[in-house]
């Protein structure tokens, strides 16, 4: 489990889960050069460079978003949105992929998104308003008798980070680092909180789904929507990226741990640590809200169990140029 209220680990933590869940992934074939060729030109080239990563300060210690540090950026390619629950259906009907939260048998669901939470009694301690949904998947978001109809071109979610690494080893991509995932999120401006400024709101205009009113029992969706909005909603960035901040959150490819202090010299493509369990997600969900998950800004990270899925977690790709 993470520790964070927004973002729960729902991993099954089995002592032979990796291996199982590495093979299936290593199972997965590849998709026909035309598939991933038509594909590929789906994605943006994101410019390199040196840039600052992270905050001054952190509000979360634990997250380790600060201090400031130097990178410098290859050039690479990543899509400008968050792969969808028709990007996802296609890969499952090409490959017969099944997901972690298929294979246990349930996911966590926030509790506003169910017709009648006390039917789901199980829930981590402190924390009602996940809950243990039995048969929630990326295809059943809301548990039996729901679908995604109506939401293709929102962001797939209950995706664990083995289920999104085994989309890419599909579609001939990869997750993006987490430097290269900020770098894109911040858009070509430095020292900004958000992909257009520091304001949350501009004008009263909202440019990103998160939360409004008062959580977790009461959304007023000022922005449009209680849960997840289409990929392409609000305005994208300075590189033409879209929702790199609330919407879902997105599994990098970098573990969680020990970041090296600011040096002189910049970062080189770092890559994150070699050794670790959890894994880096970026950007915040629909669920943050300044009263308890100010985790909505460029340089926002948690960790999370790489076999974990939740009702507000999804990803996007990169790719080498």
């Amino acid at each position: 489990m993470s520790g964070q209220g927004c973002c729960i680990g729902a991993g099954a933590g089995a002592p032979d889960g990796d291996a199982e869940h590495v093979a299936a992934v290593e199972a997965v074939m590849p998709a026909s050069e035309a598939v991933r060729a038509e594909l590929r030109a789906r994605l943006t080239e994101i410019p390199g460079g040196i840039f600052e990563m992270g905050a001054r300060t952190s509000t979360y210690p634990g997250d380790l978003d600060a201090p400031r540090r130097k990178v410098r950026i290859s050039p690479f390619l990543m899509s400008p949105v968050a792969v969808t629950n028709a990007d996802y259906a296609r890969f499952v009907e090409a490959t017969g992929y099944r997901t972690l939260a298929e294979r246990f048998g349930w996911s966590f669901v926030f509790h506003l998104l169910l017709s009648d939470p006390e039917r789901f009694g199980k829930f981590p301690p402190g924390l009602r308003w996940w809950r243990q949904v039995e048969g929630a998947t990326w295809a059943a978001p809301e548990g039996p008798g729901s679908t995604w109809d109506g939401r293709a071109d929102h962001p797939a979610v209950h995706l664990a980070w083995y289920d999104a690494v085994a989309y890419c080893r599909w579609a001939g991509f990869r997750l993006p680092r987490e430097a290269e995932w900020e770098r894109a999120a911040r858009g070509g401006k430095a020292r900004l909180k958000f992909p257009w400024g520091n304001q949350r709101e501009p004008g009263g205009v909202h440019r990103m789904n998160v939360w409004q009113g008062r959580f977790p029992d009461e959304n007023i969706a000022e922005d449009g929507f209680i849960g997840t909005a289409p990929v392409t909603a609000f305005e994208p960035n300075g590189y033409g990226m879209m929702n790199m901040t609330g919407n879902v959150w997105e599994w990098v490819a970098d573990r969680h741990g020990p970041r090296p202090a600011p040096g002189r010299m910049p970062e080189r493509d770092p890559e994150g640590p070699a050794e670790g369990t959890a894994r880096i997600q970026r950007g915040g969900s629909f669920l943050c809200h300044e009263s308890y998950c100010d985790r909505y800004h460029v340089h926002s990270r948690t960790r999370n169990d790489p076999d974990s899925s939740t009702s507000n977690a999804g990803f996007r790709v990169a790719a080498d140029l």
